[in-house]
């Protein structure tokens, strides 16, 4: 039978290796990957943005892997048509070339995009989101010949570009439209460390701040932001990191239905065809596209288990906990951390010593919890978290992590 995958990034080729795995011979594989490059680790980007690494040292599935699973990659090739009526697959490569497959199941593994602002000066030259190889390249190159970064956006990946690009050398600000970075993972007080933190490795932020334009330096290169109070700070980078979109185009246009992204089912099949799975940041599950890496290995999981015809796996959702990988900087966050309503909150909050918890419990069970600075027992507290059991018989322990004995 033939598979074609369109998507070479991680959640298309975890399906794809997990089904080499549970049934080596059972397809004849092609993939259409967008990028000119091999599958590799987009999350590891921003060390190789950082310095810590270079782009070969993320590579995941090397060229090579492809040739000796007798997998057919065309990479830089973007697919412009499906049609589903005769199973075909029709894309373009660099040289504008026709490349055609056909196709007895479908893989759409078509990721996202970068939300950009919509405000004037965005097509300005030195304006960027932060998605793939190319992105931080262009950041990389910008750090060697200029001195002013913007990232517009607090959240984990605007942080992690922001401190990047501020190792590279570049004077960096954060503009974030709410009152602390990571608003949607951490609390007011677990912000208020990250912020100390990363001001102390010289990064500015600017806070409560609406972007209203980007300013042109007269040869069609940003040069300045312009805030809605009238105020402006110099930039010759602009990272827009506000977001992503499920890339839905395609999927659209083959018909499928689609929300926010192409929806599925608990198999990861599409809801308008069964032949037709989606996995990743581009599928919507019960509501919810994710964005982070885990669920997409458990989403490729349940679909590998399908396209091998075992026909037992089942994708109830994810509970996602949050991380940031700048070196140096721990945080953990999951559940419901916020708190409030019918809930109590345990606090240990040090700040001398850079070091906040706060555990979110609804009656017995721990719903939440938000750590910085000491995140060690993340992982119990996530466990706890996906289990729902009570807390009652070690509540007064509980801050303090995994009790000895649990251990044993």
């Amino acid at each position: 039978m033939k598979l074609v995958v369109v998507g070479n990034g991680m959640a298309g080729m975890r399906t794809v290796e997990e089904l080499l795995r549970l049934a080596p011979g059972l397809y004849d594989i092609t993939v259409f990957g967008a990028e000119p490059h091999p599958n590799y680790n987009r999350i590891m980007l921003s060390p190789v943005l950082a310095g810590e690494q270079m782009i070969d040292d993320i590579v995941l599935h090397p060229w090579d892997w492809y040739a000796r699973h007798g997998i057919a990659l065309h990479a830089g090739c973007r697919v412009t048509q499906v049609d589903r009526v005769r199973r075909r697959v029709r894309a373009v490569d660099a040289g504008g070339r026709q490349v055609e497959a056909g196709y007895d199941r479908l893989l759409l593994a078509t990721g996202s995009t970068p939300f950009m602002l919509p405000v004037p000066g965005r097509e300005l030259q030195g304006v960027i989101g932060y998605r793939d190889i190319a992105d931080t390249q262009a950041m990389i190159e910008a750090a060697r010949s200029h001195r002013h970064a913007v990232v517009i956006g607090g959240g984990v990946l605007g942080l992690e570009a922001a401190s990047g690009l501020a190792r590279r050398g570049m004077q960096v600000t954060v503009v974030h439209v709410n009152a602390w970075p990571m608003d949607r993972q951490l609390d007011a007080e677990a912000g208020a460390l990250l912020r100390e933190a990363l001001q102390a490795r010289g990064i500015a932020f600017r806070l409560g701040a609406r972007t209203e334009a980007l300013l042109d330096d007269g040869s069609g290169r940003v040069r300045a932001v312009r805030f809605a109070d009238g105020s402006e700070i110099p930039a010759d980078l602009v990272v827009m990191a506000v977001g992503i979109r499920p890339s839905i185009a395609l999927a659209q246009q083959m018909r499928l239905h689609c929300e926010r992204g192409i929806v599925v089912n608990d198999t990861l099949q599409t809801v308008t065809d069964p032949r037709v799975y989606a996995v990743g940041e581009c599928a919507q599950h019960r509501g919810i596209a994710y964005g982070l890496v885990a669920p997409l290995f458990e989403q490729g999981r349940v679909a590998a288990n399908h396209l091998a015809q075992m026909g037992i796996g089942r994708y109830p959702g994810s509970l996602v906990p949050t991380r940031l990988k700048v070196t140096g900087i721990d945080l953990f966050s999951a559940g419901d951390f916020m708190g409030g309503g019918e809930t109590e909150e345990i606090v240990l909050s040090d700040p001398a010593g850079g070091v906040y918890r706060k555990l979110v419990l609804r009656g017995d069970r721990l719903v939440g919890a938000c750590l910085y600075g000491d995140t060690a027992d993340g992982g119990w507290y996530l466990d706890l978290l996906r289990e729902g059991r009570s807390v009652a018989d070690i509540r007064d322990q509980l801050m303090f992590g995994e009790p000895a004995a649990a251990h044993g």
